[in-house]
């Protein structure tokens, strides 16, 4: 990720860096805050209508950890240290994952805004056959969450509509939020505009087609047992017909035509370009937004990107500082000393990253900050870099999509009006793709 301080050669005079756990001290203070914090304020001090796990930012979290790496290290001086901070922040996969941010959140604020979701979801809702509303929002949750890139924002979107269907039939509102959940980590994790994706690849220097090509291999047998079992359960137990949704189909168009165009290996700064350009084009034809809405909506969609823009500029800082202190040489030791082959560095990485989900209950940080220890781990093992990328984002995913105080579970909770434990028991579909993500490990042949 680091490319700079990958060799040793920056403010080290060419020495090798050795293994230090005390430089991973940032992380600890980070882990601290903000799981402290949240913790405090999600169960042992609640207040209706707040979520405690994000009472702190993110970004202060890590603004005090930045200050602890500023204070270790003394070798080097305050402006050496800076040095090395501007060397993480500028490597050109860090460069180009923050101008990918910013494009992704255009496109996504104005596809929202010009009326592409709604429109998406509905006619995608519209085909669902009567008895299959279960498997039917599961499929549907997949295909929007792929094309809008974000998880949280499918389940905003269909989640009401699943909440409806359990109020109007009886059928288990668990089970139907939980299907719309499983569906929207399966986009999540695949949609070359998701900012998963986007971190997940840019920090491990691949192309977004390879790592969906190697990533589909292990979420499409978990998605695809995942229906099957929706497909009994919907058998099993009396379904309705989904009923009749309003939606223009012109207004959908870009976002199939954008998934398309990703699939085929087109460039994702061209993909992003033409989305923004035809929902443009398409809304303002739909008289859904104008041109002053439509900059207004692009420049929202940009500002929801800037707190994951600034997370990644100070989680880059972090790394460079305790990669220079010897902290990521100490991990690596750590791994060499349990993982004696190539398995065993891939099964460090998804235990790395599923610890650093667990504590800041944010996926996309969670990449970020296991990101350079990984990049390290597949250098070391000889991990192919796709592999790595698809690892980081499935495990990420993984359990980002069965912790209680995730965005995810507890904005789907609060729609609905239930308990996010409650939701767990069916969340069939990432359990399996931890399932297949471990035995694609074991059975890997690369």
């Amino acid at each position: 990720m680091i490319r700079g301080l990958m060799d040793g050669d920056f403010m080290s005079g060419g020495s090798e860096i050795k293994p230090n756990p005390k430089a991973l001290l940032p992380i600890a203070v980070f882990l601290v805050l903000y799981l402290g914090t949240g913790i405090y304020f999600e169960y042992i001090a609640p207040e209706k209508g707040r979520m405690g796990f994000y009472v702190m930012s993110v970004v202060v979290a890590f603004g005090f950890a930045l200050i602890v790496a500023f204070l270790q290290n003394r070798k080097l001086s305050f402006d050496e240290k800076i040095k090395v901070c501007a060397q993480g922040i500028g490597d050109d996969n860090i460069v180009i994952m923050l101008f990918i941010f910013l494009m992704a959140g255009a496109f996504s604020g104005l596809a929202k805004a010009a009326g592409g979701a709604a429109s998406t979801a509905n006619l995608l809702l519209s085909v669902i056959p009567g008895g299959f509303a279960i498997p039917g929002l599961f499929i549907v949750a997949c295909l929007i969450s792929m094309a809008m890139g974000t998880s949280v924002g499918t389940i905003t979107v269909i989640v009401p509509i699943a909440a409806e269907v359990a109020n109007s039939t009886g059928m288990s509102m668990a089970v139907l939020v939980a299907s719309v959940v499983g569906g929207a980590m399966f986009g999540d994790n695949l949609s070359v505009i998701s900012d998963t994706t986007i971190a997940a690849t840019r920090t491990q220097g691949v192309e977004m087609k390879d790592k969906f090509k190697t990533n589909i291999k292990t979420a499409l047998p978990a998605a695809v047992i995942t229906l099957i079992i929706l497909i009994i359960y919907s058998v099993q137990n009396a379904g309705t017909q989904m009923g009749s949704f309003e939606y223009n189909i012109w207004l959908a168009l870009p976002y199939f035509i954008v998934l398309i165009l990703a699939l085929i290996g087109l460039n994702v700064f061209a993909v992003l370009g033409i989305g923004i350009v035809l929902f443009f084009l398409i809304g303002g034809a739909a008289g859904t937004i104008s041109f002053d809405t439509a900059l207004t909506a692009m420049g929202d969609g940009t500002g929801g990107m800037f707190e994951t823009m600034i997370v990644t500029i100070l989680v880059a800082s972090i790394s460079a500082l305790m990669r220079e202190h010897g902290g990521f040489e100490a991990i690596l030791s750590f791994i060499r000393k349990h993982a004696k082959s190539k398995k065993g560095g891939m099964l460090g990485i998804c235990a790395l990253t599923g610890m650093m989900d667990v504590a800041t209950a944010n996926n996309t940080v969670a990449i970020v900050i296991a990101a350079p220890i990984a990049k390290d781990i597949s250098n070391e093992y000889g991990v192919e870099p796709k592999k790595v990328a698809s690892l980081l984002d499935t495990c990420s995913c993984v359990f980002q999509g069965i912790i209680p105080y995730g965005a995810q579970l507890l904005v789907a909770a609060g729609i609905c009006g239930i308990s996010s434990v409650s939701i767990i028991p069916f969340l069939f579909y990432p359990f399996l793709l931890a399932i297949c993500m471990i035995v694609s490990i074991i059975f890997d042949k690369s």
